[in-house]
């Protein structure tokens, strides 16, 4: 008799990957996070991918002033080491009122495929997808389109893209993919990209990854969510995970929109965001780096109304105000 299959991969009980190949997600996960009752938000879920049954969710203010601002458009793509993760849940909700009513935008908020089930590049192919969704909803702004895009409260050519952790990764390719101008999804305009802490890989360790590790994040976390993410047979020198692996693409001559990069002091994955904004900043790209002291991965997403969010949010502002043009 073969022996009963046992687990190989546990992200933290989340997400189980057995011997036999099932997998297992918990439907029932204790986040021990409340979430915010902000009655200044409005916010709804649309379907925006019939295919892989994928949903975003919306948020808008309730009261928008003066009578003739539009609001920009911030998409917020969630983390989760492309394995886990979602719009639905508490920390992703809460940080989308946040964004939603401190930069006085609407906030488009996607779930993406999921890793093992759905390795790289299904997340990234989602991101693009979300994208286009968004450019459909501007072509049938006068005729059809949702009731929240068509109302003409909203600023297609003010779009902005933020990704937390793997979302991140996802707005670096989505900001390669569309290039500067993002000619492609006319009318809508995106006008800059917000990556806070974004999840890169690379075979050679750098100094922060190597610790100490933080209080919900270490080594071996990283590691597994690259295993499971990966296209199988493929290392974190892959173009999707290392941005200026061996096989990257060279993003010397690739114009790129604006870029903002947050990152905490004491997040494993500090080295290296420093290194990307670096090395795009000597390149000639329009890019501002920014580290948060004593801060460690999820500080804004998982306290989305803390001191320290606040300076996100005007950080935030200032950046879509000075790219608003």
């Amino acid at each position: 008799m073969g022996s009963l299959p046992h687990i190989v991969e546990d992200c933290m009980g989340v997400l189980q990957l057995f011997s036999d190949g099932t997998i297992f997600r918990s439907k029932n996960i204790d986040f021990n996070l409340p979430i915010i009752d902000d009655t200044s938000i409005l916010f709804r879920d649309y379907l925006f991918d019939k295919t892989h049954n994928l949903h975003l969710r919306l948020y808008k203010p309730m009261s928008i002033s003066p009578s003739n601002y539009k609001l920009p458009i911030l998409f917020f793509i969630h983390g989760g080491g492309f394995c886990v993760g979602s719009r639905l849940w508490p920390n992703c909700h809460n940080c989308c009122l946040r964004l939603a009513s401190g930069l006085n935008a609407l906030v488009v908020a996607p779930d993406y495929r999921l890793a093992p089930e759905h390795r790289l590049p299904a997340a990234l192919e989602d991101g693009i997808s979300a994208m286009q969704w968004l450019q459909a909803q501007a072509l049938r702004s006068e005729n059809g389109g949702d009731a929240w895009l068509s109302s003409g409260e909203v600023n297609f050519e003010q779009v902005f893209v933020m990704g937390d952790s793997s979302g991140g990764n996802i707005a670096h390719h989505l900001a390669v993919r569309f290039g500067a101008g993002s000619n492609g999804l006319a009318p809508v305009r995106v006008r800059g990209y917000i990556l806070l802490a974004p999840f890169f890989g690379g075979l050679a360790r750098t100094k922060s990854e190597e610790g100490p590790s933080e209080h919900l994040l270490n080594l071996e976390i990283l590691d597994r969510f690259w295993r499971l993410s990966m296209p199988v047979g493929e290392n974190r020198d892959h173009p999707l995970a290392n941005p200026f692996g061996p096989a990257s693409l060279n993003l010397e001559p690739v114009a790129l929109d604006p870029i903002l990069v947050l990152v905490g002091s004491d997040e494993l994955l500090k080295d290296r965001v420093e290194e990307y904004a670096k090395r795009l900043k000597e390149m000639g790209k329009k890019i501002k780096y920014i580290e948060f002291e004593g801060k460690q991965h999820g500080f804004f997403n998982n306290n989305p109304y803390s001191e320290s969010a606040d300076e996100v949010i005007e950080l935030i502002k200032k950046f879509m105000l000075e790219n608003s043009a």
